[in-house]
């Protein structure tokens, strides 16, 4: 038993959904896995930093100390000041007995020479940050019978704060790197729904170009061996051949609507309120058969020229008006359209409202997506190629515009002709 289309169109969309499902999860896990090994490293590489901070402040402490009690020559002792102690890359700050600073190095934007008494306020936040982060060490020196006893502080060299910004740098690139990697599998998705879109209209105008002709070249056929019937049957095969000459006429039309798909369209300058009033006509004339308590309703109003293709704009205008027939109830429904010019007078806009059930917030988000439906039969397709005709043929927009019970209106924009 084959599938119908609803039952098919389903399958091809579980089987994308999970190849896209299943690519996305491996990015997401790229992602973390390769976050995960770089934060590592890098926390692995600043607790090692630290240490050696830590052994080297443990150093220059004993070496202060020494210096600090050592009975060597002045200028000894200024060079392991120099040398030694002052060279550290890391922010310091000396303590006296009463909690007060006496000293400072490379702490940032303090000079070791500033003594005023904002600059020590500063220093105390400063040194209070240094005891929570990384503790004290004590400095014990003599002076004659009495002993001191004063408290060096540290703090992470700028090494070590860069390296700490890392982690989120490295996430960020790999954030965006994943974006662009999205996009471009988003991108080239679309390409190739297009491409398969184009190849499928062109083929489809194709195939239905043989027939068309042949149709065509019966009809002519069966018009001139009219006289072979009564005047009775006349009628009869008057009337069945300019019925089937309209619809011949109609596949015709079809056929180089699909013709046009993938190829630049031809734009001219047209009345919009000719061509929607013609969709209404076509669409009136079908009521018996799409329900007889339908009405549909068209208010024109006095609009500028737009550029269009007829026969493209024409198509996607009927896709909407069917999908408004579909939605409203046979027996009540009501479908009304409207044309009017935008403040400015820029753009015009053609309104479908209807009075249909309405669409949920959930499905409003995808109905101009490729294969999206909510009905029980058709490929979702519908919607996609009103918005590539209004869209990319035509410079417009189309939008929904609201959609409650009783309420749906799309609404399209079309740029006005440029007489300038």
């Amino acid at each position: 038993m084959s599938q119908t289309p609803s039952r098919a169109r389903r399958s091809v969309d579980s089987l994308y959904v999970g190849k896209s499902t299943i690519f996305k999860m491996f990015l997401l896990g790229g992602v973390l896995l390769i976050s995960g090994v770089f934060i590592w490293y890098t926390f692995n590489v600043i607790d090692k930093l630290k240490e050696d901070t830590r052994s080297n402040v443990e150093k220059y402490v004993k070496m202060w100390q020494l210096a600090a009690n050592s009975n060597v020559a002045g200028t000894e002792l200024q060079f392991i000041f120099d040398e030694i102690i002052v060279k550290a890359n890391f922010p310091i700050i000396v303590l006296d007995q009463n909690r007060e600073p006496i000293h400072s190095r490379n702490v940032d934007h303090i000079q070791p020479d500033d003594t005023t008494a904002a600059t020590r306020e500063f220093l105390k936040q400063v040194a209070e940050q240094m005891l929570h982060a990384n503790g004290e060490f004590p400095l014990m020196y003599e002076n004659g019978p009495d002993t001191f006893v004063n408290y060096l502080l540290y703090g992470d060299s700028k090494v070590i704060n860069q390296l700490k910004m890392m982690p989120f740098v490295e996430i960020g690139i790999i954030l965006a790197f994943m974006a662009v990697a999205i996009i471009g599998f988003q991108n080239i998705r679309r390409s190739e729904e297009r491409h398969i879109w184009v190849g499928m209209a062109k083929e489809t105008a194709h195939q239905l170009g043989t027939p068309i002709s042949s149709l065509m070249g019966w009809l002519e056929v069966m018009d001139s061996e009219r006289d072979c019937f009564s005047d009775e049957q006349k009628k009869l095969v008057d009337d069945t051949l300019g019925n089937m000459k309209v619809d011949v006429v109609r596949l015709q039309k079809v056929a180089n609507r699909f013709g046009k798909i993938g190829s630049i369209p031809d734009l001219v300058p047209c009345d919009l309120n000719g061509i929607v009033q013609e969709t209404v006509d076509y669409y009136s004339r079908r009521l018996p058969f799409e329900g007889k308590g339908i009405r549909i309703l068209f208010e024109s109003s006095d609009i500028p020229m737009v550029n269009l293709n007829p026969e493209l704009f024409g198509w996607a205008l009927e896709n909407m008006m069917k999908n408004a027939l579909q939605a409203v109830d046979s027996r009540t429904g009501v479908i009304s359209l409207a044309t009017t010019c935008t403040p400015g007078s820029h753009w015009v806009t053609c309104d479908i409202k209807d009075n249909g059930q309405g669409i949920t917030t959930a499905a409003a988000r995808k109905i101009f997506r490729a294969g999206f439906t909510t009905k029980k039969r058709g490929w979702g397709l519908g919607l996609t190629l009103v918005k590539r005709i209004i869209e990319e043929y035509h410079a417009g927009r189309v939008i929904l515009k609201k959609s409650r019970p009783g309420e749906t209106i799309f609404e399209i924009y079309l740029p006005v002709v440029n007489n300038a």
